[in-house]
């Protein structure tokens, strides 16, 4: 993490552009419930423009996914996570002109929210750094984590692929005894958010089903246990386990089978059923024909995950749903670049 001693000095009159997309995410994939994303190619684009120095006046434009919802003032996440960065790294407050071209459902369980904190958290970092430094992953994925208060959509967004994400508090039984520091993505065995990448496979595919209805993740987790049986806890163990062989093979059939197993869960979607009983029944329907479905974050967009193409037959499965006007489906490559920033 650079140090606000690292930023850059700004002219009175100077005029900045940054330029930063991020990718869709899918978290939990079933079995790996709040430590497993997913990076899917379809992005939302953000554009920065400052201007000068000591003038707060913002502007603010959107296009797509929530243009006639999502706030044009300090109240919109982008511009409010972008300030609070920009200030934690001692950069001076300008003018600025915000442009966002949104492509990712908002509130569906495609990781909107995660997206903003993102972009926001990449431009302020881009712009603190020389221009022709490489962008600072490790600082956007620590902040954005923080801000987010889970690193489960974060991480995809930040490093694209597969993630495995989780937050150490190690006590002193905890910590290594032969080693004083383990590297985590270049960081020391510390307290805070850390994750680790796995490569996909470009022959799998994900196919998202996204309904014309939203549901709030804050209330999706309220209706969650306080505890679970320890034969389920055993379960989504030994399933999310199986997800990096699933998602990086490419042996067919046996492949898909892989990916059936690995998607299994008992720890979260059944709770949450009643909160979205089209897209559990839409889910349940897809796995009994063998797809390897399930719902995408909190919800309600429902994720499969398939080697080879399946659109027509996913068609056909949900005929009903998709001819009622309700339902769109998307038919995405995995992402695997992550954030990506350009500055003028």
């Amino acid at each position: 993490m650079m140090s606000e001693s690292n930023t850059m000095t700004t002219d009175v009159n100077q005029r900045d552009t940054i330029h930063v997309s991020v990718p869709a995410t899918s978290a939990n994939l079933g079995s790996g419930f709040d430590s497993v994303g997913l990076a899917l190619d379809r992005r939302d684009h953000v554009t920065f423009t400052l201007g000068t120095v000591g003038d707060s006046s913002i502007e603010v434009e959107i296009h797509g996914e929530g243009q006639d919802t999502l706030p044009r003032d300090e109240g919109n996440l982008i511009v409010r996570t972008f300030l609070d960065t920009c200030e934690s790294l001692g950069l001076p407050r300008r003018s600025l002109h915000m442009v966002a071209e949104n492509r990712i459902p908002q509130a569906r369980g495609m990781g909107s929210s995660a997206e903003a904190i993102v972009a926001a958290t990449a431009a302020a970092r881009a712009l603190a750094q020389d221009p022709a430094s490489s962008l600072d992953r490790e600082y956007v994925f620590t902040r954005a984590a923080e801000a987010e208060g889970h690193p489960d959509n974060v991480a995809p967004a930040v490093y694209g692929g597969l993630t495995f994400s989780w937050h150490c508090c190690p006590s002193d039984d905890e910590r290594p005894q032969h080693v004083s520091e383990t590297a985590i993505h270049g960081s020391s065995f510390v307290e805070g958010f850390h994750t680790v990448n796995y490569l996909v496979s470009p022959e799998v595919a994900a196919y998202v089903f996204v309904p014309d209805f939203s549901l709030s993740t804050s209330k999706a987790r309220k209706s969650l246990p306080d505890k679970v049986p320890y034969a389920d806890a055993v379960f989504n163990v030994s399933r999310a386990g199986l997800l990096p062989a699933a998602m990086k093979s490419a042996d067919g059939d046996s492949s898909n089978e892989l990916l059936f197993y690995a998607t299994q869960d008992r720890l979260h979607q059944s709770y949450r059923s009643s909160l979205m009983p089209q897209s559990a029944a839409l889910m349940h329907s897809l796995r009994a024909h063998g797809f390897a479905a399930m719902i995408s974050g909190a919800g309600p967009c429902v994720i499969v995950l398939h080697y080879g193409e399946i659109s027509q037959e996913l068609k056909q499965l949900a005929g009903e749903q998709l001819e009622s006007g309700h339902w769109n489906l998307l038919n995405l490559p995995i992402d695997s670049q992550g954030v990506r920033v350009s500055r003028d």
